[in-house]
């Protein structure tokens, strides 16, 4: 079976409504790193060299590669990344292989005959 990684990186108030969008397109399970940081352009605002930036969370997702788009743009939707500067961005990577989904295999599968 061909897999995908999406991941997500928004703000930690984002992330139940970004999980909740890949789980309605497909998604059987997440993944989440919290508290991250990173800059876009403009470099985070900082008072006495404490960071003042919102929290942020990577969310990641292994999915089935032909439900990596739907998903994505579900992401993209419940986390206004299209409207909103600074709202996040979101991406897949093509998985070659992976071990240790035998619990969601059988879900996996299921979708992807209801697919075709």
């Amino acid at each position: 079976m061909k897999m995908a990684l999406v991941v997500a990186m928004v703000s930690d108030e984002k992330t139940n409504r970004i999980i909740d969008a890949a789980r309605e397109g497909g998604a059987t399970g997440d993944t989440i790193i919290s508290g991250v940081r990173g800059e876009g352009l403009k470099p985070g605002k900082t008072f006495l060299g404490l960071d003042l930036a919102a929290k942020r969370d990577v969310v990641l997702f292994l999915v089935a590669e032909s439900r990596a788009r739907e998903i994505l743009e579900r992401i993209a939707i419940a986390g206004d990344m299209d409207r909103e500067s600074g709202a996040g961005i979101a991406f897949q990577i093509r998985i070659e292989d992976a071990v240790g989904l035998s619990t969601q295999l059988p879900t996996l599968m299921e979708e992807l005959e209801e697919a075709l």
